[in-house]
């Protein structure tokens, strides 16, 4: 069983700290993935489940076993760890067939010639590279260079595998199809996967939950895909995880009024004591129109990006982008101009105090 648990898990260089006091529990068979910004520590906490560093303080389990504890010393070598590892750089020797590649592992585990033939060659077939065993990774394209990478992750047939932004260096097309792969052979293999990207659409596409890191290497949420995405916690996880409105909303006496205006708040209203708030939503959360109920506001730019329209409105000081699809905005006149008014309703939205928007750059 393939589980992992972090325990007061801390990280730090000299007086620098990348994680403090971090725990977690990566369940069996699931798709776990580490998300955040670049420098927030997820390749460290990799490394750290890897065994390739060692926390300051704190433990790490695999299964059963205690791989890590600062307290004792205790420290379990990465190839004793029954775990793969695909790296962003797909590390494949260029000297090496693409089946020496693969079976390298087994051939320093000593692994008897027979069986690490049927094990390579099966493991070939698992990532689709059947046909190319004898090819040199300089007659591969950058896709099968990242499968090479995979396969001689999974060669040895680990309960536990670690993805370290391994498809950032493929293009869109590439991407999209490995990380369905990636997930297809999860199912397939019933391993456990921790992928760390700064990517929310890998993450959401392919994992089971997603753990939300920000820039001070703290752990924000944890929660499945629909609920990260859905049912943010704070206004850093709402603006984190997409393109994010944030309409200035303040409190006067019982009223609620938008931006520097009067216009009244035609929504339901934020609960709290707060004075200043924002209503935070996605740009397909708005509706947009000529006339009827809601806000109004003034399309600032109206740009035509082929397969739809993206509005900048006004609305009394406070901004925000929405779009709608080309044909639907012919068909209910909605190709709007520079400087047009126009009604802002909206389908869904956040309410935060707006003291936490200083959060949302961390």
């Amino acid at each position: 069983m393939a589980t992992i648990q972090l325990e007061g898990v801390s990280r730090r260089y000299g007086q620098h700290t990348v994680l403090e006091g971090l725990n977690l529990t990566v369940n069996h068979g699931e798709c776990f993935t580490l998300l955040g910004p670049s420098g927030c520590g997820k390749t460290v906490l990799l490394r750290l489940i890897a065994g390739f560093e060692d926390p300051t303080s704190g433990s790490i389990r695999i299964g059963d076993d205690l791989v890590a504890d600062a307290a004792t010393g205790v420290t379990v070598p990465p190839d004793s760890r029954d775990l793969g590892v695909v790296f962003q750089e797909y590390a494949v020797w260029p000297h090496m067939s693409v089946f020496d590649n693969v079976g390298y592992p087994l051939k320093l585990a000593g692994v008897p010639k027979e069986e690490r033939v049927s094990r390579v060659m099966e493991t070939i077939a698992l990532v689709n590279l059947h046909g190319l065993e004898k090819r040199l990774p300089s007659e591969l394209s950058g896709g099968q260079q990242q499968r090479v990478a995979l396969a001689r992750a999974l060669v040895g047939k680990p309960s536990l595998m670690l993805l370290d932004e391994p498809l950032s260096n493929l293009d869109a097309n590439l991407r999209e199809e490995m990380r369905f792969e990636i997930k297809e052979l999860q199912h397939k293999l019933d391993i456990t996967v921790m992928y760390v990207t700064h990517d929310q659409e890998i993450a959401l596409a392919i994992s089971d939950r997603i753990a939300v890191m920000d820039g001070k290497g703290a752990i924000r949420q944890i929660g499945s895909p629909e609920d990260i995405f859905e049912k943010p916690v704070d206004s850093f996880m709402f603006n984190f995880m997409g393109v994010a409105n944030f309409l200035q909303v303040r409190r006067e006496g019982s009223g609620f009024f938008v931006g520097q205006g009067g216009q009244p708040v035609p929504w339901d209203k934020p609960q709290g004591d707060a004075v200043a708030w924002v209503a935070a939503f996605r740009p397909s959360d708005v509706i947009i129109r000529r006339d009827g109920a809601g806000l109004k506001g003034i399309v600032k730019r109206a740009s035509f990006l082929g397969p739809y329209m993206d509005y900048l409105v006004e609305i009394d000081g406070t901004h925000l982008r929405t779009s709608v699809d080309t044909h639907e905005a012919i068909m209910r006149d909605l190709m709007f101009t520079d400087g047009e008014p126009c009604i802002v309703d909206l389908r869904e939205k956040h309410w935060f105090d707006a003291q936490s928007l200083g959060e949302v750059g961390a």
